[in-house]
Parts: C-alpha cells; sequence; structure tokens
C-alpha cells in the first residue's frame, strides 16, 4: 500500500470511530433526558403514556442533534474554505 491509501485508511477508521462515539453519546443523552422527563415513577413496565412520551421525547432530541451536528459541519467546512 502506497502512503496516500494508508492515509485514507487511517483517516476512514478514525471518522468511523468518532461517529460510534458520537452515536454513544447521542442513546446516553437521549434515554438520561427523555427517561427522566417521561417516566416520574419507573415500575416494572412503561404505561402507554410513557411509551408514546419517550418515542416523542427520542425523536425530537434525535431531529435537534441532527441539527445541530449538520450546522456544525457546515461551519466547519466554511472554516476550512475559508484558509
Amino acid at each position: 500500500m502506497d502512503s496516500s491509501s494508508v492515509k485514507k485508511s487511517l483517516m476512514n477508521q478514525v471518522l468511523a470511530e468518532a461517529n460510534l462515539a458520537n452515536a454513544r453519546v447521542l442513546i446516553e443523552k437521549v434515554q438520561e433526558n427523555c427517561f427522566e422527563k417521561c417516566v416520574p415513577k419507573p415500575g416494572s413496565s412503561l404505561s402507554s403514556g410513557e411509551q408514546t412520551c419517550m418515542t416523542t421525547c427520542m425523536e425530537k432530541y434525535m431531529a435537534a442533534w441532527n441539527h445541530v451536528n449538520a450546522a456544525y459541519i457546515n461551519r466547519i467546512r466554511q472554516e476550512q474554505g475559508n484558509q
């Protein structure tokens, strides 16, 4: 392998690891925030209202995460373009 293919392979690996770390953080934060909001008194199962709340909360949280992430990526691209 030449140095450019090694560099590309390494960059892809780092990117994949960063994406995995971001996904873990997202899941952790969704669980913390939505569970605390939607399940005030944990029991052996979730009520239908708690399930609905969890689903809605998770969808909103992930949409907000995607929006912030897209804005962050655009900002990085703009800064790289200005250099």
